[in-house]
């Protein structure tokens, strides 16, 4: 195998890569990449068993065809090191790695390609296209509310629901929610759900750009698959059964709240300093016109912000993880937040208030 590659071709597909390579591994050969090469197409992957990347980069001139695993983070330093205008060439003999650029040498250890775990690939039950920017926009809008290492397994990971023509996804922690839903061009007669596990997710949205570039998702029993023109990921799906969703909503919230979207993000922020470390509550004192955010720590300390409301009704005084909130705040984009309460125990809805806002967030209340 051998081939002579720019450093800038190189660098981006192999850090998403090596992005899901696992430090510690079971299995010595999960440390590596696998480099495949097919006349000018060059193809590198890497895998921990439950999520697989595959990059192509299009080289100038075909190579000696071959494959072979190197180690992966050292390959990838070895690439970053060198000058942005470098050019680098890879020969492998002898079940070692050669690597030249200017008056660089490295050798690298080498493992067998076909120790290398393929990522076995079902029928597919479902399959549909849509644009990269669609994608990234329901991870980015509801990632943040996934469990991180919640016993309930299949919370530590989100939720794709496809129906006719849309594409919805939900996370949920168990005290909150974040919903996206966005219109794609989707042909079935059933409701297809699909828990993506939560490292899945974070690589998926790497590879994701704001663009129109159109990716093709492939749904199985056990797997999903996204190709792009230059990737394919796929990853295991969490065995599991998501908690029912809509049974969360909270309906018939008669307290409506108008704020402005910036204040409410700022205030939330500042209260938050003197809030207790642990429980991080605070709590919310609705009146006509005016939104007051109160915040004490066992110190004794207290932080109060006063914000002007677009609201009329009874007052109401309610407690929240301020950092639930905050989150809401940094990923909803309209000027505006709609806030709707009920009592100091019942959940809030938050959501952008125009026609078309794709997102609905629940919050849980706390008691303070």
């Amino acid at each position: 195998m051998k081939f002579v590659v720019s450093r800038e071709a190189l660098i981006k597909p192999l850090q998403l890569v090596a992005g899901v390579v696992e430090r510690r591994q079971t299995l010595p050969v999960l440390s590596n990449v696998l480099l495949v090469l097919e006349g000018s197409k060059l193809s590198l992957t890497g895998t921990d068993l439950e999520v697989e990347i595959v990059g192509r980069v299009e080289l100038d001139n075909p190579g000696l065809d071959g494959e072979v695993t190197v180690p992966a983070r050292k390959f990838v330093d070895i690439v970053r090191s060198l000058p942005d205008d470098a050019v680098l060439e890879l020969h492998e003999e002898d079940g070692r790695v050669l690597l030249k650029s200017g008056r660089s040498r490295f050798t690298l250890s080498t493992l067998p390609a076909s120790d290398f775990p393929n990522v076995e690939d079902g029928p597919s039950d479902l399959q549909f296209s849509c644009q990269q920017g669609e994608v990234k926009r329901l991870i980015d809008r509801t990632a943040f509310a996934m469990a991180q290492q919640d016993v309930r397994y299949y919370l530590n990971g989100m939720l794709w629901e496809v129906k006719q023509d849309q594409l919805r996804v939900v996370a949920t922690d168990g005290h909150r929610m974040a919903m996206c839903t966005r219109f794609v061009g989707v042909n079935t007669q059933e409701t297809v759900q699909a828990i993506l596990p939560r490292k899945g997710v974070l690589e998926l949205v790497r590879l994701m750009s704001d663009g129109e570039e159109v990716v093709d998702i492939s749904l199985s029993a056990n797997h999903i698959r996204v190709t792009s023109s230059d990737y394919t990921f796929t990853s295991k799906l969490v065995d599991g059964k998501f908690p029912d969703y809509e049974r969360v909503l909270p309906r018939g919230g008669d307290k409506v709240m108008y704020g402005s979207r910036s204040e409410l993000k700022q205030a939330f922020s500042r209260t938050a300093i003197l809030s207790n470390e642990k429980y991080r509550g605070v709590r919310l004192l609705l009146d006509n016109g005016q939104l007051t955010i109160v915040a004490n720590n066992p110190e004794q300390e207290e932080a109060e912000e006063q914000l002007t409301v677009d609201y009329t009704g009874d007052s109401l005084e309610v407690g929240f993880n301020v950092s639930y909130l905050t989150d809401v705040t940094n990923v909803i984009d309209s000027d505006t937040v709609k806030i709707t309460l009920s009592d100091a125990n019942s959940s809030a809805l938050l959501e952008e208030p125009e026609e078309g806002g794709d997102s609905l967030y629940v919050v849980m209340p706390m008691r303070l």
